[in-house]
């Protein structure tokens, strides 16, 4: 596990990013953008207190309707150690989060292995969250056994050619699925209490506009596999950003019909453990102001 020449992620680029960057445009320095509380995650993630959410700058997909891209870009990027990191996972703490919650953080995980061996070595005693594009590779996961708490990864595409287009990465259908399999490997049961996960994982799916079929391909797949075994997160956030302005079949709100009609299915396959979403999901309060808070 090393940035020397870098294989963290599936791009497996090689980059030795002590002297450049690789493809989630990051060198060896874990910058962040965003260290504070987040009440947008799912009601046992958030609870009344918030989620400890460190937000990792860079990213290894560059997804074209990027709902976070000013830090996927690596735009808003602010180099920390792994003495600061753990001190934020205690200031979290200290603000009262139910979690520390580490988004888009794969290709920091060398920093991240050991910030969190610190943390705990401290006394530290929340629960860590994972929380993940899903574009993972089992080995890297490997070596988070016994770190993390709770997984919460995306399950974007149950569709080869969408991947491609939107994210490219054509193998993400089958490289997702085999990192929950591994994921549910470490975490294999559920535990929350007092509507608060401790341990478990999370499976999310983002509805895009005009993808109602695709995403019940997804979620029939996913709980074929997974059955009850984990939570399901049907999500009808999207927003359409001015850049996806070159895929018009994106480009707009999903529609109340097609999400209902995505909830309705899911019900019928038998998926009772779910989180869904109501209301006017797709508005900025799902994308937070990126401005080094915390950091």
């Amino acid at each position: 596990m090393s940035y020397s020449k870098c294989e963290l992620c599936p791009r497996l680029c090689g980059v030795d990013r002590s002297k450049s960057v690789g493809v989630c445009g990051m060198s060896d320095k874990p910058s962040l953008a965003r260290a504070a509380l987040h009440f947008w995650e799912e009601p046992c993630i958030s609870g009344e207190k918030g989620s400890g959410t460190v937000f990792f700058s860079g990213c290894s997909m560059r997804c074209v309707y990027c709902q976070n891209r000013n830090i996927a870009t690596g735009d808003v990027a602010k180099e920390v150690d792994t003495k600061r990191l753990t001190e934020i996972y205690f200031e979290l703490k200290e603000k009262g989060a139910h979690n520390v919650n580490l988004v888009t953080a794969s290709h920091f995980l060398p920093h991240i292995v050991e910030s969190i061996r610190k943390a705990k070595a401290e006394g530290f005693d929340l629960p860590f969250v994972y929380n993940t594009s899903g574009y993972e590779r089992v080995e890297s996961l490997k070596k988070l056994d016994g770190l993390i708490d709770i997984y919460l990864p995306d399950y974007k595409y149950a569709i080869s050619k969408d991947a491609k287009r939107y994210s490219s990465c054509p193998d993400y259908p089958e490289v997702a699925l085999k990192a929950i399999d591994e994921m549910l490997r470490q975490q294999p049961e559920c535990v929350i209490e007092n509507g608060i996960m401790l341990k478990g994982v999370i499976i999310r799916h983002m509805l895009l506009p005009g993808k109602v079929i695709e995403s019940k391909i997804a979620i029939k797949k996913l709980f074929d596999r997974y059955g009850d075994k984990v939570y399901y997160s049907l999500m009808s956030q999207y927003t359409p950003l001015p850049y996806v302005a070159d895929y018009p079949e994106i480009n707009r709100k999903v529609t109340e019909a097609e999400y209902q009609s995505l909830v309705s299915y899911a019900a019928e396959l038998g998926i009772e453990k779910a989180f869904i979403q109501t209301g006017e999901a797709a508005s900025e309060s799902f994308i937070p102001a990126f401005d080094f808070e915390g950091v």
